[in-house]
Parts: structure tokens; C-alpha cells; sequence
């Protein structure tokens, strides 16, 4: 196996628990047109920028009179309350840690707006501190990236940390642009987010809720590794130092 050099990380879902957050405040908003977001819709919006998640869920609900921006501003209302109290996921606060200790270069990749994400990691920099800025949001202003399945977050993040990694939308890629790729890991929560971290010729760990798994699957990208918790990750099966016990 490639012996990785550099880690990228989603947040929500993945680092914090946010996604119950997400899901309470949609179903609430719902709940007044007698509707509910299942899991199978749910993984179609995970990891997307903001308003492109917002319509794949309300493709679902062309009977209800709710507009888009109703929704979102709606929604934004009820989360803003929710992510100053957002808590870490199990595993995430060791293992951000021990990658700053033994100096990998780590970035996040994330769907979320700039606001979202200061609003969702205030509370925690002792862990986000860690990153030193290296972190790439939806709605930078980065021209062309698009967002996941798409690999270009990844490729934005890996770049940031000054990996050669090659232009983000080409096909024709040296020897060393695929040799770097291979050298990151992603770890993701999301189906799209596991997409393009393969996409982007990355190692991926995959660490779904286990509602993910009962979801209807039929890409052709399948996750190096699925873990049930980051607190199961083994770090020398990547050629990565041992934790300190």
C-alpha cells in the first residue's frame, strides 16, 4: 500500500455531529406540508454546497408550495441556533492531534458555507485551530471548483497544502500528478464525498451512519476502507506512525 503523506477531512458528519442537526431542522420544516426527508434523499444532499443540496431535496416535493428560498432561509434560521453547540464525533479530537504531532500535512474540504463553518467550529479550536486556515469551503471563491461527487474540493485542499497534484479538470495527468494523488486520504461520511475523494485518485476511508448502508448504491467508486467510527481508524495499516498509547 502507498504510504500516505497528507490527510483531507469533510466536517459535517464526519469530524462534528451535525447531520442530526440537519436532519431535525429539515424534518421540522417539512413536517408543516405533512412530509419527512428519508435517508435515500438525505445521502443525495450530503457534502453538496448549500443551495445545490437544497434543490435535490425539494426535487422531491413538487407538490408542496415551498420555495427555495423559503426553505433556506428558513432552515438557516433554525441551524444558526444549533452550531454553537455542535459537538465533536468520537476519534476525530486523537486523531487531529496525533497527525499535527507527527507533522502531516492535514486540510478540510468541505460543502459548507464560510459562516457555516465558523459558526459550526467556533467552540472547538482546539481541534479546527490545528488546520491553521488550510481550509476550503462551498462558496470560496475558487473559479471552475465544483462540488462533490466532483473531485475538485479535494484537489483545491490538496493544493493548498502544496501538493503537486496537477491541474483540477484535466484528464491528462503526468506519472507524479497520479503518484501525489495516491499519496493523500480522504476521510468522508457522504456517499458524494467518498465519490470524489476516489475521483480524485485519493486513498478514502469511508466512515458512513449506518443508515448510509441500507441506501441504494450503484456507483462504480468503492471506499478503500469503511470504518464505523474514526475511532477505529488504524493508522499504521497506512504506513502511518502508531498512536501513542
Amino acid at each position: 500500500m502507498v504510504k500516505i503523506e497528507y490527510v483531507l477531512f469533510d466536517m459535517d458528519g464526519l469530524m462534528i455531529d451535525s447531520e442530526k442537526i440537519y436532519s431535525d431542522v429539515t424534518n421540522a420544516i417539512l413536517s408543516k406540508y405533512g412530509k419527512e426527508m428519508t435517508w435515500d434523499m438525505k445521502a443525495g444532499c450530503m457534502g453538496k454546497p448549500e443551495r445545490e443540496a437544497a434543490l435535490h431535496l425539494l426535487s422531491f416535493f413538487p407538490d408542496i408550495s415551498l420555495t427555495l428560498e423559503e426553505y433556506l432561509v428558513e432552515r438557516n434560521r433554525l441551524q444558526d441556533e444549533a452550531w454553537p453547540t455542535v459537538p465533536l464525533l468520537p476519534g476525530v479530537e486523537k486523531l487531529i492531534t496525533y497527525l499535527k504531532k507527527h507533522n502531516i500535512p492535514i486540510a478540510v474540504a468541505t460543502g459548507s458555507r464560510r459562516r457555516n463553518y465558523d459558526m459550526k467550529t467556533g467552540h472547538l479550536g482546539h481541534v479546527f485551530g490545528l488546520f491553521e486556515g488550510r481550509v476550503v469551503c462551498g462558496d470560496d471563491d475558487l473559479a471552475g471548483v465544483r462540488g462533490k461527487p466532483h473531485p475538485d474540493i479535494f484537489l483545491t485542499a490538496a493544493a493548498l497544502l502544496g501538493r503537486g497534484v496537477g491541474p483540477i479538470q484535466s484528464d491528462r495527468l503526468s506519472s507524479d500528478h497520479v503518484a501525489e494523488r495516491a499519496r493523500g486520504l480522504v476521510f468522508e461520511d457522504g456517499l458524494p464525498g467518498m465519490q470524489a475523494g476516489k475521483r480524485a485518485g485519493m486513498k478514502v476511508v469511508w466512515v458512513p451512519d449506518s443508515n448510509l448502508l441500507d441506501v441504494a448504491y450503484d456507483g462504480e467508486e468503492i471506499a478503500d476502507q469503511i470504518l464505523k467510527s474514526i475511532e477505529d481508524f488504524v493508522p499504521e495499516a497506512w504506513g502511518l506512525p502508531p498512536y501513542d498509547e
